[in-house]
């Protein structure tokens, strides 16, 4: 019975060792999350932004300064991390780059306007959404188009890995009618293709194309495909990824994301 005993007492102690182990992981010394207290250590986090979508992130020519919307929620991140919205360190992305710049921890996150996708999921961490859009069709005034039904021969203008591309597909094919893409790597390439007359229609979601609306252009009434844009990181991160959809969540509670949107002016 006694040898029972302490074979018992020794098995319980090696699960708490175990445990104990496998929390160190997970934690630094001072029980803090590893990915969090990597970005303390670096002093600021690193954030993957758009520059070329106007009030959502967008590099100023004249000052070089990148500001917008995601801007804003990257330094209310930067506040839950270190108390000071200003320790945010951002760096221009594509739909291209994003990923990889991610995957490779060049960035923590990417904030860029980034639809959340169950494919994508299986890749990257996603916050909550904190904006939603559809995809839609920007043509000049004088094409003669007025919905998908007119786009038979027309050349669409899209983003690399984009969404955008499958949803427009999807939706001509159900319409019958046959188009061709043309891949760009920022959507000014893609204005000015259009502007040029390289391309027919300028196609990415509604807040985006509204960024781009001149004298000579309409946005189509169509509207296609939800997108919700969320704050991606890498699956590891998952304390960091629980942080940032605290923050989604509060903001959103408080009003704040709100007052963000319509600070920007974003429909």
């Amino acid at each position: 019975m006694k040898r029972l005993l302490v074979f018992l007492l020794s098995s319980l102690m090696a699960v708490v060792l175990l445990t104990g182990c496998g929390s160190d992981q997970a934690t630094n010394g001072a029980g803090e999350a590893k990915d969090i207290a990597a970005i303390k250590d670096h002093g600021v986090l690193k954030v993957g932004v758009k520059v070329d979508v106007p009030k959502f992130g967008f590099k100023d020519p004249q000052t070089n300064k990148i500001d917008g919307l995601e801007i804003d929620i990257a330094r209310a991140v930067a506040q839950k991390i270190f108390g000071d919205p200003s320790k945010i360190e951002v760096q221009g992305v594509t739909a291209k780059t994003r990923g990889p710049l991610l995957d490779n921890g060049e960035i923590d996150l990417v904030i860029a306007t980034f639809t959340i996708t169950e494919e994508r999921k299986q890749s990257y961490n996603f916050s909550e959404p904190y904006f939603v859009d559809g995809v839609r069709m920007m043509v000049k005034k004088n094409a003669g188009i007025q919905s998908i039904k007119d786009l038979n021969g027309k050349k669409i203008g899209v983003a690399q890995s984009a969404t955008t591309r499958k949803v427009i597909q999807d939706e001509t094919d159900k319409a019958g009618v046959k188009v061709e893409f043309l891949e760009f790597g920022t959507y000014p390439e893609i204005k000015t293709a259009l502007d040029a007359g390289r391309v027919n229609v300028f196609s990415v979601d509604g807040a985006i194309l509204a960024g781009y609306l001149d004298d000579s252009t309409v946005i189509l009434d169509d509207k296609f495909a939800t997108q919700q844009y969320g704050i991606a990181s890498k699956k590891s991160n998952t304390a960091l990824a629980k942080l940032v959809d605290e923050t989604i969540a509060e903001m959103k509670k408080s009003g704040e994301l709100d007052k963000l949107i319509k600070k920007w002016g974003i429909r």
